[in-house]
């Protein structure tokens, strides 16, 4: 049986950024610099299984907020012209 056959009993904790993306990191592992725990720890299955419900929106959080700030600015008559600007 090879190491991907056998089943992960590992312990993981689940993990965000800045830009509010989700991932998983092994829990007995210093989580790397710019993500945080968001409270969850358990098997793979379950961590992913958690980031699956609550990670709905896949785009980064700039890019959120830049789109939302283009929808407000073209409901108020303003905005940039299409095709140009962009988040940073």
């Amino acid at each position: 049986m090879t190491h991907d056959e056998e089943e992960d009993t590992r312990i993981y904790t689940a993990v965000v950024n800045d830009e509010e993306q989700y991932s998983i990191w092994l829990a007995d592992k210093e989580i790397p610099p710019g993500w945080r725990a968001v409270g969850k720890a358990g098997q793979k299955a379950d961590c992913l299984a958690y980031i699956a419900e609550v990670w709905t929106d896949m785009r980064p959080l700039s890019l959120r907020k830049w789109m939302e700030s283009q929808q407000a600015s073209q409901a108020s008559g303003g905005g940039d012209e299409p095709g140009r600007g962009g988040p940073s």
